[in-house]
C-alpha cells in the first residue's frame, strides 16, 4: 500500500483518489458516521426514559411532582436548543468538577471562581490531564449524549403526556369499574394504548433528533460535520501529500445523501410500526384496515 501511494504526484486519478480516500484522517471521517449512529442509539432510549418520567410526573396527583414535571417540559421546550446545548454542557462539566473538587481537595485555599476563570485542583479535573485522548473524547461524547437526552426527553414528555390524555376515557372508566387501581389502569390500559397516539409525534421527534446530530460539532466532538469541514478545506503541498482545492461542497453533499437516506429508512420503519400499532385500534388507521379486510 505504501509502495502504491509512494509518489501521489505521478499517480493516475483513480489511484490518487484511492490513496487519498484511505488516509488516516479519512478513516476518522468514516468512523465518525458510527459516532453519529451510536449517539442516536444511546440518546433515543435515554430520551424516552426522561420523557416517560417527565410525563408521569406531570400527570401525578402529587402537586410538587406535577409542578416539577411540567416545569421540566416548559423550561427545556422554551429555551432555544443551541443555547441549552452550549449552556448545559458547560454547567454539567463544571458541576462534576466542583463536586470532585470538594471531595478530593477540601483544603484548597483559593476560590474556585476567579473572575471569568473556573479553577479546580488537578485531581478534580474531568478527565485528568494525564488521561489518554480517547478518555477525553469519550467523556465529551457522553456529556453530549446526556444533554441531547435531556432536551429531547422534554419534547418526548410533552408528546407522551398528550398521548396519555388521548386514550378514550371510557377505557379508563371500565378498568376502574372492574376494581383496577390507578397504577394498574395506567400500566395495563393507558400505556399499551397510548403508543398509537404518540407515534406520529415521536416519529417527528426522531427526525428532528437525526437532524440535530451536527450539533455534536459545536460540543467539541469530532463528528461528520467536523471532518467534512476539515477534509474539504483547501490543502496545499506544503502541509500534505494530497493537495486539492476547496472540496467542502462534495463532502457536505455526501452528508446530504447520508441524512436523506437515513431519514427515508426511518420513515419506512415508522410507517410499518404505525400500521402494526393501529391494527384493531379504534382509530382512523385501524378503521381503514378493518374496512380493507372486509
Amino acid at each position: 500500500m505504501f509502495q502504491f501511494c509512494a509518489d501521489p504526484s505521478t499517480l493516475e486519478t483513480t489511484r490518487w483518489l484511492a490513496c487519498y480516500l484511505t488516509t488516516g484522517k479519512h478513516m476518522g471521517f468514516y468512523v465518525s458516521f458510527g459516532t453519529v449512529l451510536l449517539l442516536l442509539a444511546i440518546t433515543a432510549p435515554l430520551a424516552m426514559t426522561f420523557g416517560m418520567g417527565g410525563a408521569m410526573a406531570a400527570r401525578s396527583r402529587i402537586l410538587p411532582l406535577s409542578w416539577l414535571g411540567k416545569a421540566y417540559i416548559a423550561i427545556v421546550r422554551g429555551v432555544p436548543d443551541i443555547a441549552f446545548f452550549l449552556f448545559f454542557v458547560i454547567a454539567l462539566d463544571q458541576g462534576i468538577e466542583l463536586l470532585r473538587h470538594q471531595i478530593k481537595c477540601p483544603d484548597w485555599p483559593d476560590a474556585v471562581r476567579q473572575g471569568n476563570d473556573f479553577i479546580v485542583c488537578t485531581a478534580a479535573k474531568m478527565p485528568l490531564g494525564n488521561s489518554p485522548q480517547w478518555m477525553h473524547e469519550t467523556y465529551g461524547f457522553f456529556l453530549a449524549v446526556f444533554t441531547f437526552a435531556i432536551v429531547f426527553g422534554a419534547f418526548a414528555a410533552n408528546v407522551l403526556l398528550g398521548a396519555m390524555r388521548a386514550v378514550p376515557r371510557p377505557q379508563v372508566e371500565t378498568a376502574e369499574s372492574y376494581g383496577m387501581t390507578r397504577r394498574q389502569t395506567f400500566w395495563r390500559i393507558i400505556v399499551p394504548q397510548m403508543w398509537v397516539y404518540a407515534l406520529p409525534g415521536l416519529g417527528n421527534l426522531w427526525m428532528v433528533l437525526i437532524k440535530a446530530t451536527p450539533l455534536l460539532f459545536l460540543l467539541g466532538v469530532e463528528d461528520i460535520v467536523y471532518w467534512a469541514r476539515e477534509l474539504g478545506a483547501t490543502k496545499t503541498p506544503q502541509f500534505t501529500a494530497y493537495p486539492h482545492g476547496d472540496w467542502r461542497m462534495w463532502y457536505f453533499l455526501a452528508l446530504l445523501v447520508f441524512y436523506l437516506a437515513f431519514t427515508k429508512l426511518s420513515e419506512l420503519v415508522l410507517e410499518r410500526t404505525m400500521h402494526r400499532l393501529t391494527r384493531g385500534q379504534a382509530t382512523s388507521g385501524g378503521e381503514a384496515q378493518r374496512k380493507a379486510a372486509v
